[in-house]
């Protein structure tokens, strides 16, 4: 597990950084992935596990305060990201925890599955780092209270294709 702080001196006096754990098992989009909160000025505090098995087991390790957000990659080794999905808000302790899919894939089974077993977003990783910047931007300031309080399926899959710089 790896534990990296981004934070933005600025908003910090302000805000809370937001707590987040990251289940991806690519290092490389993990890195993607912090660089472009600290660009997108997302003061957060960020925890990264490689599988499914490793995020079920930190969140119910009850030493850890939740995390505000857990994104969770699709496709990973040991278990993956919807079987963790299925586990997590199966359980009445961490069910409200807003998760977040990660995915290359935009396969309508998948986004209609993950959003049955309790997601409250589906997101298409972008092919650029602008891209990611911009996603993120949209998920943390835009749809924070519409999207990840009560899900609704035109508001669940968010790509770099549905998303405008004007949004």
């Amino acid at each position: 597990m790896i534990s990296s702080e981004n934070p933005s001196a600025e908003n910090l006096n302000e805000k809370e950084p937001v707590k987040i754990i990251l289940a991806e098992d690519d290092k490389d989009d993990q890195e993607l992935f912090i660089d472009a909160l600290d660009e997108a000025d997302i003061p957060s505090d960020v925890t990264t596990v490689e599988n499914g098995q490793q995020l079920v087991d930190a969140l119910k390790d009850k030493s850890q305060p939740d995390p505000d957000i857990i994104f969770i990659d699709i496709n990973m080794p040991v278990k993956g990201g919807k079987q963790a999905l299925e586990e997590i808000k199966g359980d009445k302790d961490l069910r409200d925890i807003p998760a977040v899919m990660l995915s290359t894939w935009d396969h309508p089974a998948d986004i209609e599955d993950t959003f049955d077993k309790g997601a409250n977003l589906y997101v298409q990783k972008p092919n650029s780092f602008a891209g990611f910047v911009l996603l993120l931007k949209k998920v943390f300031l835009l749809h924070w209270a519409k999207a990840l309080l009560r899900p609704v399926i035109s508001l669940f899959f968010v790509s770099e294709k549905n998303i405008s710089q004007r949004d």
